[in-house]
């Protein structure tokens, strides 16, 4: 595999430096060479696509991938985002508003004018974001435009399709779109080996082994969304989305060795849903410095599901699922001199009720109410740039006979130094509170195995985080670079429990338990070899995990590392990209993610873009996880494999056209999302 991706590095460098000779023979008007421009800023980067890495895109997620952005996975297939260091969720928007695939597959790389890549968020943008993507857009969209992006997998049966299309009339705009994706698949399987420590000390050992399974999903996604728009001084959009999905009937055969036994088990589950979503945005500039954002979002999520295993015994159970959420925001804004200044305050309520049918019977009703309110300042002082900001909630939580009260805290404060022209020393501190998912707070109980049991718990409290990050980076046309530390400490976070009842059951559940702590120091750095025409990068860094239970010390160093280069010749691009996968250990569950390789050729013709994506080459049978239970009384190792996601080869085929006059969009910078369920899974 080394020797392949040595063999392709050596050919693009070779076809590279072929084609810039070719070139001095050729006389030329005017010739305009630039490099990927990077400006550190605060709290991340600003980064200025060439028009080489535009034009060689067909969508948002195209041009992501060949940013090469830090700590970042970014598949072009799947078209998903994911943080490989583990921090936290990436988030991404499009002039300030959060978007989902369909609008990011409909997006025209041609209009994008720089990208704020954030990975020190601040106290705006909620808990659990790690890093946010602001794809920037000129203020301007053609009277019409049409378009059709598909990706079909040549190698098994699955795909992703979007069609779209977006009207202007005078001062309105309308849009239109619809997303389908499903999958039928039939190669991955899962081996686990677990050891249980009994009440008289024995140990009981079983052997789970997939020998046929199926999965089968299919998903759609409708938007259609009204903007009115005078200049930059008045927005109003509303937006009207469904989102339909389903599971059909997807099933497992397992062998089974338990002690001296060895039989078959059966699993199945299917499940479907729906979620209308009503989204109304407010902007008015009140004067030239002055602004006022607001923004409603109502929710409704309906889910009903099916489950079903025998192993050692029948257990079904079905479950009913209502989901009622009211996200509201306000906020204003102030750009004084030498500082801007705003504020907002933020209120949601939230109604779930699921009912647990069958084997499984119970029912969850949660109604929680929280406030946040924040303020943020931002400056300069010649070389030194600030940002202080401060949030507080409180949060009202009641489920049957458990409730709470519970107030928390978000100061950040972030300084940036520029020592000299294009480095800067940076260091950012901030506390911040991470709730559990609903689900884990109900009081429902769902057995997993023949042995196992999951419990939700509703004493949860939040934990609260306190981190530190240490930053020096180096900007310059052909140079990106960093080097950086960064520490969390976790105090009184939801950690795993696995207790065992009398009966030698194990039960998981989650309990505030003592701390966990995170080091992780990691540099990065990208070079343009050939301006607008080769560039490289590579990132790699060591994270150390320690984790203190009420009875138990567990810590892990893993190692990381990626690496990737692009070269642009004309209308072909090729890309190729691998990085090592993500370890770490949380509680008592280590854990693995597998490592990705990717090569990719794309070719541009008019309105058209054609792009083949082999995917973990040379892999038959793609390790997709690991992870170890590290219980004193339950040990557990699970290895995942899927022979679909190696050795895949995908095609993407993207056609767009634009007609007509200019439109002011929008800048919605209030974005407000509510996707959870609450529904405990096996």
């Amino acid at each position: 595999m080394k020797l392949f991706i040595l063999f392709v590095l050596i050919n693009l460098f070779s076809f590279s430096a072929f084609a810039q000779n070719e070139e001095k023979t050729v006389t030329l008007d005017e010739i305009v060479v630039k490099g990927a421009k990077v400006i550190s800023k605060a709290d991340g980067q600003m980064l200025y696509p060439t028009v080489a890495q535009k034009s060689a895109s067909n969508n948002g997620y195209s041009l992501l991938q060949k940013l090469s952005l830090p700590n970042l996975r970014i598949d072009g297939v799947t078209h998903s985002i994911t943080a490989i260091d583990g921090r936290g969720s990436v988030q991404l928007r499009i002039n300030g508003i959060i978007v989902d695939k369909g609008e990011m597959l409909a997006l025209d790389p041609k209009l994008i004018s720089k990208i704020d890549f954030i990975d020190n968020p601040g106290v705006r943008y909620g808990e659990g974001v790690a890093y946010v993507i602001n794809i920037i857009t000129k203020h301007e969209d053609s009277g019409y435009t049409i378009g059709v992006d598909i990706t079909p997998t040549l190698t098994s049966w699955q795909g992703d399709g979007t069609v779209y299309g977006k009207w202007n009339h005078k001062k309105s705009e309308f849009t239109v779109s619809y997303n389908y994706s499903g999958y039928k698949l039939n190669g991955m399987r899962a081996t686990e080996w677990a050891e249980y420590t009994l009440n008289d000390g024995g140990i009981h050992t079983i052997e789970r082994e997939d020998v046929e399974t199926l999965r089968k999903a299919h998903s759609h996604d409708m938007k259609l969304t009204y903007n009115l728009a005078d200049s930059t001084a008045f927005v109003f959009q509303a937006s009207l989305s469904e989102s339909l999905n389903k599971t059909p009937g997807n099933y497992s055969i397992k062998d089974i060795i338990d002690g001296a036994k060895r039989y078959s088990s059966f699993s199945r589950e299917s499940a479907h849903s729906n979620s209308p979503v009503l989204d109304l945005y407010f902007f008015s500039q009140l004067t030239p410095r002055q602004s006022i954002t607001a923004n409603a979002v109502g929710t409704y999520i309906a889910t009903k599901s099916s489950n079903y295993y025998d192993e050692g015994a029948p257990y079904q159970y079905d479950v009913n699922g209502k989901t009622v959420s009211a996200l509201s925001e306000i906020v204003y804004e102030n750009q004084l001199k030498p500082f801007t200044i705003s504020a907002g305050v933020n209120y949601r309520y939230k109604y779930t009720k699921n009912d647990y049918m069958g084997d499984a019977f119970a029912l969850t009703e949660l109604n929680q109410n929280s406030v946040y309110a924040f303020s943020e300042i931002k400056g300069s002082l010649k070389d030194l740039r600030y940002s202080f900001g401060l949030g507080a909630s409180y949060i009202h939580y009641n489920q049957n006979e458990h409730h709470y009260d519970f107030w928390t805290f978000r100061p950040k404060a972030t300084l940036a130094y520029n020592i000299m022209n294009g480095m800067q020393l940076s260091y950012t501190f901030e506390m911040k509170d991470r709730a559990s998912r609903i689900a884990m707070i109900s009081d429902a109980t769902i057995q997993t195995n023949s042995i196992e049991y999951t419990v939700g718990n509703p004493n949860l409290k939040p934990a609260r985080d306190t981190e530190h990050t240490l930053r020096l980076s180096y900007n310059d046309d052909r140079w990106s670079t960093f080097a950086e530390g960064f520490y969390r400490h976790c105090d009184k976070p939801n950690m795993a429990l696995y207790e065992r009842t009398a009966d030698d059951k194990f039960i998981y559940t989650q309990i505030n338990q003592k701390a966990i702590n995170v080091l992780n120091a990691m540099a990065y750095a990208s070079y343009w070899i050939s301006p607008n025409k080769l560039q490289i990068n590579a990132n790699g860094g060591m994270m150390r995990c320690f984790n203190y239970g009420f009875d138990y010390t567990h810590c892990y160093t893993s190692w990381f590392y990626s690496a990737g280069v692009t070269a642009y010749l004309g209308k072909f691009t090729l890309l190729a990209y691998a990085n090592n996968g993500f370890r770490f250990l949380e509680g008592e569950t280590k854990g693995y993610s597998g490592a990705y390789t990717t090569l990719q050729c794309s070719y541009s013709y008019k309105d058209w873009q054609f792009s083949l994506t082999w995917s973990n080459p040379f892999i038959n049978n793609y390790k997709v996880s690991e992870s170890e239970i590290l219980n004193r009384n339950l040990y557990k190792h699970l290895v995942l494999n899927d022979r679909d996601s190696g050795n895949s080869l995908s095609l993407n085929i993207s056609w767009r056209l634009s007609r007509g006059r200019k439109h002011q969009s929008a800048d919605k910078t209030i974005n407000l999302r509510d996707t959870d369920n609450g529904i405990i899974n096996r």
